[in-house]
């Protein structure tokens, strides 16, 4: 994609968000979000997934009093005006330690890996179809070979069946061939 001076350009924003805004909406607790949507490994720069618009955002204010997401905007694309989401400035309660949520991380991930994957099974094949797969099976190539062989002769007499002119300039069939070139005539008014 090629960059014109038409298309719109990104507002550079400040490095820390320094808004007491706070959102209305009920707290996010930790405890009750699934570990993979939380990222403690960096406490300082932590980041957890917004359940409005399922993207990662930041965690500020990780040394003051209040800790909130970030504001953000929805993320969607081919919008003209930038659409703040719902979960901007909401707060975030820190209800494990990350100790805790380490141990709860590689739970999950154990439970994950020993999931095993249901095993497909064919559909069955019907009578005629078991027939052909068995015939299929048991043949050479000395009877794969004697197959096309037959088959060939009935090749070579159908080209030559095409290949017979009908007599007479005309088919015998269907409407007759204009010989002159048709020019509608245009209509003056």
């Amino acid at each position: 994609m090629t960059i014109t001076s038409a298309m719109p350009k990104a507002k550079q924003r400040k490095t820390q968000t320094r808004t007491k805004r706070v959102s209305s909406l009920p707290a996010i607790k930790l405890s009750q979000l699934p570990p993979s949507h939380i990222d403690l490994r960096q406490p300082l720069k932590a980041v957890l997934v917004c359940e409005y618009c399922k993207t990662w955002c930041p965690i500020t204010g990780m040394r003051d009093k209040v800790q909130k997401l970030v504001p953000h905007h929805k993320g969607e694309a081919g919008v003209a005006d930038a659409v703040r989401c719902r979960g901007s400035n909401r707060r975030v309660e820190f209800d494990m330690t990350i100790p805790e949520w380490f141990q709860a991380l590689t739970d999950a991930v154990k439970e994950a890996s020993s999931r095993q994957a249901t095993t497909v099974l064919p559909k069955a094949f019907s009578p005629q179809t078991d027939r052909t797969l068995r015939a299929r099976a048991e043949r050479t190539p000395a009877g794969r070979l004697a197959d096309w062989d037959a088959a060939l002769r009935h090749v070579a007499d159908t080209d030559k069946n095409r290949r017979v002119v009908p007599a007479g300039d005309a088919p015998t069939e269907g409407p007759a061939v204009p010989l002159e070139t048709l020019h509608p005539k245009r209509s003056t008014r």
